[in-house]
């Protein structure tokens, strides 16, 4: 599917996001949760006191998986977790790809469950038109790159952002169904904008406050 004009270009995500307070940083309580992902916790927390702007490279599986989708169907997916659902975990911005972090095991449901949607070869050869991106899944046995625990370089909009930073030890993450859930509707969202592309676009503010 095509963008039309009137939509946000990967460089807007954290202007249209709105969290620029929860988007400055990892407070210590999300940097000892993500380091809990490692085998050896202590020694990572070390390190990234003393690199606080090195990026991250932690396994899923254990703590967390992850779902990885272009930006821009992700800021859809996100649209629908906000404002129609739930909310979400952690996200991140990598490299023009949108990274959600999910529940263990959503890596291994999930695609599965797009297979049952007929989002896959068979949803193609079937007809459908949405134009849908493949979602990546990244579960057990699986590394991630993560942006770096403080961005002092918001201004400059670096490619690898924090857009939800992790700021408690125990964060609510989105399951396989829930993720199932934002995918579809990001996929009927993203051909309403086609059809009838909006006059405009504001940008999107989120209350992190109802993350659980």
């Amino acid at each position: 599917m095509s963008r039309t004009g009137n939509e946000p270009s990967v460089d807007h995500l954290d202007q249209w996001a709105g969290h620029r307070s929860d988007a400055s940083g990892v407070t210590a309580d999300g940097a000892a949760w993500l380091a809990s992902a490692g085998a050896y916790p202590r020694s990572t927390l070390a390190l990234w006191r003393e690199r606080p702007d090195a990026p991250l490279v932690l396994p899923c599986g254990t703590v967390f998986d992850m779902v990885n989708v272009p930006a821009i169907f992700g800021r859809r997916m996100l649209d629908r977790l906000w404002d129609e659902g739930p909310g979400s975990g952690p996200v991140a911005v990598h490299r023009g790809r949108m990274l959600l972090f999910a529940a263990p095991g959503t890596a291994h449901r999930l695609p599965s469950l797009l297979e049952w949607e007929e989002w896959g070869s068979r949803g193609r050869e079937a007809g459908r038109k949405e134009g849908i991106p493949p979602l990546l899944c990244h579960g057990n046995g699986d590394a991630v790159t993560l942006p770096a625990l403080s961005d002092d370089t918001l201004l400059a909009r670096p490619a690898s952002r924090w857009l939800v930073a992790p700021d408690t030890r125990r964060p609510w993450l989105p399951g396989p169904e829930i993720m199932l859930w934002a995918a579809v509707r990001a996929a009927r969202a993203a051909v309403r904008i086609s059809i009838f592309p909006p006059s405009g676009q504001d940008a999107k503010v989120y209350d992190v406050s109802r993350r659980r």
